[in-house]
């Protein structure tokens, strides 16, 4: 009871995971209790967290104590910062490291059919979802991305082989439920940069012609004026006028483009 006890507030004070390894140095050589004997008090404390707000959850670097998922919309209420928000691009960017790693920046822009965006890969490496690995063995040794322990333990993984198939996913906000999409509030939502403006324009349909409507009364054929002074706007004497008379400065295209 009092090892479990012991584990419970070693977890609940690191605020990050932690190993069996750390978990055993909290106590005295003398006494120090084995690894099996810290994974059962581990799975006792799991077992206790079955019907509480938190659970016990092994990831890559360790176990840690976290709120359960399915009451983030009320926990999220305690903090005033706005959760960030990410693209549809940047979350398949990363689902393609992820399930093709390791994997290059050219790969990923086959895959996708579209150039990455810089930005994209220097937010992921910025939230040390994912780093270089090494160098393609082809001319120019392109960069091998891949992603980090980091990434895991964000999305509560212990290693890739947690990660859900692909037949599993029907939308990519499956990955993190948590992490909004940019474009699920076009209203708030932040210009894009020219180089996604440019790769939007790559699949947003072109707007149709607007349609002028027909006056309701046409003028009578048999006035020659009717054409010009019919909404008011010319005179017939304006209607005589010929292309020749139109003032215009030399050189200067009077029709113009």
């Amino acid at each position: 009871m009092q090892l479990k006890s012991i584990l419970e507030g070693a977890l609940l004070a690191a605020g990050k995971p932690l190993t069996l390894e750390q978990l055993g140095a909290l106590f005295e050589e003398n006494s120090r209790p084995e690894p099996a004997e810290l994974r059962e008090a581990l799975e006792e404390l799991r077992a206790d967290c079955t019907e509480r707000g938190v659970e016990l959850t092994e990831v890559a670097t360790g176990f840690r104590l976290q709120v359960r998922r399915e009451l983030a919309p009320w926990i999220a209420r305690l903090s005033e910062d706005k959760p960030p928000r990410y693209s549809r691009a940047l979350l398949e960017t990363l689902a393609i490291i992820a399930y093709r790693q390791p994997i290059t920046r050219a790969d990923i822009e086959e895959v996708r059919g579209v150039a990455v965006n810089p930005a994209i890969i220097r937010t992921l490496q910025e939230r040390e979802w994912v780093r270089v690995v090494g160098h393609r063995d082809v001319p120019g040794r392109p960069e091998l991305l891949a992603t980090t322990r980091q990434f895991l333990d964000h999305f509560s993984l212990k290693s890739l082989e947690d990660l859900p198939a692909l037949s599993e996913i029907k939308d990519f906000e499956q990955l993190n439920p948590e992490v909004p999409l940019a474009i699920e509030d076009p209203a708030s939502e932040v210009p894009a940069a020219p180089e996604q403006q440019a790769e939007l324009a790559l699949t947003e349909p072109l707007p149709l012609p607007q349609e002028h409507p027909l006056p309701e009364e046409l003028p009578p054929v048999d006035d020659p004026d009717a054409v010009f002074v019919a909404d008011g706007s010319a005179s017939a004497a304006e209607a005589d006028m010929d292309v020749d008379d139109i003032d215009t400065d030399e050189g200067q295209d009077p029709y113009p483009a």
